[in-house]
């Protein structure tokens, strides 16, 4: 027998376990990165645990394996420190993915900073396949060697190659490939290689990642190979990859490597809960910086498509979802409120206690709280790193904190009070953290167990186990390195996938495609010695027109029906059987390799206190008994409160708790006694529970949001996220709002109040409304919202809205947004004020029968049916999580507290006011109309006016913005004015007079036509804010609706455009700015769905403003059209520019072209619609944004 080491090389530690060959455990902890000690901290450990001096060498045959995770292609990521990468994408596409979905990454961020991109260069290569694989234009080989030899030249030697529909038929990308090493490329990375799944943004950036790190992976290993003296010393190296399999060394990618080490954690905590007897699992590994949570119920969560440090990476990854709080997550009190991160302290200061002069963070409230002892932490601080934790800071720094939070807001609070509040909001966020990967996905986690590990865990999981309802937390004796014990006990997999987009029909099909699959799965392993590897194929489904595909076992048709049903009613609450299934993936894992778990037998003894600690529990100072783990056996109980300490965690036993040790030395903790409810909390605002509430009801509605855009039919709601999900309280003011697009923020509550004042003495519970009227709050037609009341002791105590941008309300032209309509009927059907659901039944048939209704009825109703099914879904998320918090704080706080943190939000607008100054403006439109702003400040009263007054009476056509856009777009400007996060709600309205003048375009009376009124007004009304406050130049000024179809098929654009730039900061190229957000969908998913072809979507560069700082540039988007349809566009700043600030420059103004398949070109108005044969391209060029001071 010989040596195996299993290693976790994380970002600041490394952690090693030995297996000697007479199988004890050993283990080491060192610092990642410490070159005055040594070259490679792995090896390190490696040699310290075989008793090596310096320069000795590894005995022969000493090591049989060494098992690793690695963050060495992390960090390279997160510090951009890869290799020199050069792209190749397809002719159109080279600022692709630059553009990425076009949306912003922070919706209140005036300054937009997208992360930087990895490639050095890029080359367009004509040539191109449709969506079928086939080519219709030959690959330029001419244009591909000549981008190889300039890339060359400048001494770049690794290529990333992305061709559009490569993953369907790879032709042309294998020749690029053949022609790159002919040039002498040493890195190659090809997207059909990388991934063979649809989607050309995530497959060309985790392509380009691929090539990016694979070279650093490469020398890693070859160092890692050289210091272990491969072959002679040391027998085996392998890697963990990012789907939780291990991997030799030479296989070892960087699109593989993200998630190397977290993936050992998931893999430990699995392997090791199992055989306690725990299968189904809530990982939960508390570092210093941040918490990973992750989901186990007999299967290993795996995501397709995530996003890291910025990249979206189409590869399957461990599903860990990682939320900012960790011990070093700092604890200020800000705004009123308690808050928790996000910023950490690091490691340098680090935590108050650390000696370093660092600010207050949670480890700081468990010393300050006595659960963490100084004189049971290792002495490693101070000047001499031999000093203890210095609890005195501490609590000096929470005595000075009590009395700055006395001295805002008159509560006198003890410091142990403040410190154990923090500690409740990072438990909280924590738990919040949890149910994203969990409750919100259909699991009940009151019966799973919590898995701890990870140094900081312990002395929170009671408290997050509580939160959450869970009855049991599992810590392994190896808890605090379970990431590099994970790697020993990983199997070795491969994973294959394919994109398999086909009827249920198509199973013969699928399985030939899938047994291939399995075969070069197979072949992997067993050329890595793993004679009959174990594979499992799985079929990922989906409903017709739904976004969200649920894996199942791959079986014969109607046993996949069965589980894809049973998934579907789990993770949302229904099923639609009258609608299609269909396959979209098949997936592939082979599997085998895997060592056995150590025998970890502890003694029978029980455990016994080793001293006593002063701890606050229970809300007093206690006496609480200290007990060393490795004394524990198995007669071991313990009752809470109580502390457990070992080498590497401590462990806190909280009151109603007991902790006992099974045969394998795993401490078993387990509520023994109902969570007392807390005492009432008071309907007095409290800075804990405002922030406690306002995560909470933030979380219930991005719960909503997640469930709408999962189940909905409509590409805009599923793809584009045009929704929003909202909570409001009794008298239906907003409490929360789930925000993808602003102009849906403060619009939703005039609905509420409209359904309350109608219906709301009537109501019964399993009711809800849908309406769209513009004069009832709603917005244009196709944003159809649906309003549910939550019923608390008989009353309707809360009130949920779900809004989603339907595909086609009717009207005169597909997509319903005619663009010369003078009246709201030509837009669509009308919904007043219906009755959806009437206890708990859909009126399906009466739905019907009004889409079915006017003029110009819905075109698709099925598919309005779908998404309005998908938005009661989410209301019902909605009610039943608003229930539970109901249930744990009571119905009274609960309504209280939505009137605190309306209150909260009203006070943090009240303090931008103080800074603002009168400011007025005129903007002028496209349409000869003009929008007059005026903005005048009352510091006394610390209010403002906002008056409209002088705008033009409504337009004859429809760009006429209903009064609820019109308020959207104040709540909109002063919330991006406050500059950080505060919760969006009424409040932020209410220190704000706005005056709209009824019969203005700002606040149109019926029966006008509004269809412009929410995108194109809203964005002028926008920019002519802004103008008057004078603080950034003007953004695009639209949102280039761009809606085009037939009556078989319809789809609807709005495309990104330049952002204006502000003092200190350039605008943004092509993103969507201000009044949306909404995303574009990929060109291979629009090619595959509809007859069109994408011929380029680019930068354009030159159109943004000159100026000391630079407007963004707007885009330029050309598509060809494979079937006669009908082209609407609704497009301002077409005539005039948007303005710079300061002395900067306009934007260009925009311009839309058709080019006719006769070679004629014309120049369309904004404006306009078309009847365009087959072979027809229209293109669209849009505005740039302003720019900031004089050049």
């Amino acid at each position: 027998m010989a040596w195996e080491f299993w290693i976790d090389r994380g970002g600041t530690f490394t952690d090693v376990v030995g297996r000697a060959p007479d199988g004890r455990l050993v283990t080491a902890k060192l610092l990642s990165d410490n070159p005055e000690r040594y070259p490679d901290a792995a090896v390190q450990g490696i040699r310290d645990c075989l008793g090596l001096r310096a320069g000795e060498p590894i005995p022969e045959g000493a090591i049989a394996a060494v098992k690793m995770g690695t963050t060495v292609a992390t960090n390279a990521l997160l510090e951009r420190k890869g290799e020199r990468v050069a792209l190749l994408i397809t002719e159109g596409f080279g600022d692709l993915l630059r553009i990425g979905t076009q949306a912003r990454p922070s919706l209140f961020e005036l300054n937009i900073l997208r992360p930087d991109l990895l490639y050095e260069q890029v080359f367009e290569i004509p040539g191109r396949l449709d969506a079928e694989g086939a080519e219709f234009r030959p690959l330029d080989e001419a244009a591909v060697i000549s981008a190889l030899s300039q890339a060359r030249a400048e001494g770049i030697a690794a290529v990333a190659v992305a061709l559009m529909h490569g993953h369907v038929n790879p032709v042309h990308e294998a020749r690029v490939g053949e022609l790159a090493r002919e040039a002498g490329f040493s890195q190659i990375s090809l997207s059909h290689q990388v991934s063979r799944l649809a989607k050309l943004v995530p497959r060309g950036d985790t392509t380009v990642v691929d090539a990016y790190l694979s070279p650093i992976l490469r020398r890693y290993v070859a160092q890692v190979e050289g210091a272990l003296d491969m072959g002679r010393a040391t027998g085996r190296l392998l890697f963990m990859q990012s789907n939780g399999g291990l991997t030799e060394a030479g296989r070892f990618q960087g699109k593989d490597a993200i998630l190397s080490g977290p993936a050992g954690g998931i893999v430990g905590m699995v392997r090791t809960g199992e055989a306690a007897g725990f299968d189904r699992l809530i990982g939960f590994d508390m570092g210093g910086t941040s918490t990973d949570v992750s989901h186990y119920a007999g299967v290993y969560e795996r995501s397709f498509e995530t996003e890291v440090a910025g990249v979206r990476m189409r590869a399957p990854m461990m599903d860990i979802h990682t939320v900012a709080a960790g011990g070093g997550s700092i604890c200020s009190f800000r705004d009123g409120r308690f808050q928790v991160g996000p910023e950490s302290a690091g490691a340098n200061p680090g935590p108050a206690s650390y000696r370093r002069g660092g600010p207050l963070t949670i480890t700081d409230c468990n010393v300050m709280l006595g659960r963490l002892s100084p004189a049971h932490f290792p002495a490693v601080f101070g000047p001499g790193g031999d000093e203890a934790l210095d609890a005195e800071v501490v609590r000096q720094q929470f005595v000075a904190l009590a009395d700055e939070v006395a001295a805002v807001t008159g509560r006198v609070d003890p410091p142990e009070v403040i410190a154990e509040g923090f500690l409740r909001i990072a438990i909280d966020n924590m738990a919040n953290a949890i149910k994203k990967i969990s409750v919100q996905r259909g699991h009940d986690v009151t019966g799973y167990a919590l898995q701890c590990f990870g140094g900081a865990g312990g002395q929170h999981a009671c408290g997050v186990a509580d939160a959450l309802g869970m009855k049991t937390v599992f810590i392994h004796p190896q808890a605090g390195v379970l990431s590099a014990f994970g790697m020993g006990l990983a199997h070795l997999r491969s994973l294959r996938e394919a994109q398999f987009d086909a009827p249920l029909s198509a199973v013969a099909e699928a399985q030939a495609r899938i047994e291939a699959l399995a075969a070069e799965a197979a072949a992997e392993l067993t050329t890595q010695g793993i004679a009959e590897p174990k594979v499992t194929r799985t079929a990922h489904l989906r409903y017709e027109g739904q976004h969200q595909a649920l894996p199942v076992p791959f079986g014969d048709a109607a046993a996949m029906v069965r589980g894809f049903a049973e998934a579907h009613q789990a993770r949302f609450g229904f099923t639609s059987p009258e609608r299609a299934v269909l396959f979209e993936m098949l997936a592939v894992e082979a599997e085998g390799g895997g060592a056995g778990l150590p025998d970890m037998a502890p003694g029978t003894e029980a455990g016994k206190p080793v001293e006593r600690l002063t701890v606050w529990a229970g809300g007093r100072w206690q006496e609480v008994p200290l007990y060393r783990r490795d004394d524990c056996g198995t007669a071991t109980r313990i009752n809470g409160p109580a502390v457990i300490t070992e080498a590497t965690a401590t462990t806190v036993i909280e009151p109603g708790w007991e902790a006992t040790v099974d045969g394998q030395a795993n401490l078993i903790l387990a509520r023994v006694e109902a969570v007392a409810r807390p005492p009432a909390a008071g309907t007095e605002a409290d800075p804990v529970l405002l922030e406690v509430f306002n995560n909470l009801f933030m979380s219930v509605a991005d719960q909503m949001g997640a469930t709408l855009a999962n189940t909905a039919w409509s590409v805009n709601i599923k793809e584009r996220l045009d929704f929003s999900c909202a909570i409001f309280d009794a008298t239906g003011d907003l409490v929360a709002n789930a925000p993808h697009v602003p102009v849906h923020l403060g619009s939703m509550s005039h609905a509420v109040k409209t359904v309350i004042a109608a219906v709301g003495a009537t109501a019964r519970e399993g009711d809800a409304w849908m309406l769209n009227a513009p004069w009832n709050g709603g917005t244009h037609l196709p944003d159809v919202t649906v309003i549910t009341p939550v019923f608390v002791g008989g009353r309707a105590a809360f009130w949920l809205g779900s809004r989603g941008h339907h595909a086609d309300i009717g009207g005169r032209t597909p997509g319903s947004a005619p663009p010369d309509s003078t009246t709201i009927e030509e837009e669509g059907v009308v919904i007043d004020l219906f009755p959806l659901v009437v206890r708990g039944m859909l009126r399906e048939a009466e739905t019907r029968a009004l889409l079915a209704s006017g003029r110009w009825p819905c075109r698709s109703p099925d598919q309005n049916i779908a998404d309005l099914k998908a938005q009661i879904a989410a209301n019902e998320t909605g009610r039943r999580e608003l229930l539970r918090v109901v249930a744990q704080h009571g119905a009274e706080v609960v309504a209280a507290y939505m009137g605190h943190v309306q209150k909260n939000a009203e006070e943090c607008v009240r303090a931008v006011i103080d800074r603002l100054v009168d400011g007025a403006f005129l903007y002028p439109m496209d349409i000869g109309t003009e929008i007059r702003v005026a903005v005048t400040v009352d510091h006394a009263a610390r209010s403002a006016k906002i008056d409209f007054t002088g705008t033009s009476p409504q337009h004859r056509g429809n760009y006429n913005a209903p009064q609820a856009v019109t308020r959207a777009v104040v709540l909109y400007v002063f919330r991006t004015l406050v500059g950080k996060s505060i919760p969006l709600n009424e409040g932020c309205l209410k220190p704000l007079t706005i005056i709209v003048p009824e019969g203005t375009l700002l606040n149109p009376v019926a029966p006008a036509a509004v269809i412009a009124g929410n995108t194109e007004v809203s964005q002028s009304a926008c920019n002519a804010l802004y103008g008057a406050l004078g603080v950034v130049a003007a953004a695009q000024g639209t949102m280039n609706n761009f809606i085009w179809g037939n009556d078989r098929f319809q789809n609807y654009e709005t495309i990104a455009g330049g952002t204006g730039a502000g003092p200190g900061f350039q605008g943004c190229d092509a993103v969507q700015s201000h009044m949306t957000n909404t995303r574009m969908t990929d060109p291979e998913v629009l090619e595959k769905r509809f007859p069109v072809r994408l011929e380029e979507f680019s930068i354009r560069r030159g159109s943004g403003g000159q100026g000391r700082w630079k407007g963004g540039n707007g885009a330029v988007r050309k598509l060809r059209f494979l079937a006669p349809v009908t082209v609407t566009t609704l497009c301002g700043s077409r005539r005039v520019a948007p303005f710079g600030g300061d002395g900067g420059g306009p934007g260009a103004v925009g311009e839309n072209r058709v080019h006719w398949p006769d070679g004629r070109e014309e120049r369309l108005q904004g404006n306009d619609e078309r009847d365009l044969p087959e072979g027809a391209v229209f293109e669209m060029r849009t505005p740039g944004g302003g720019g900031w001071g004089r050049p």
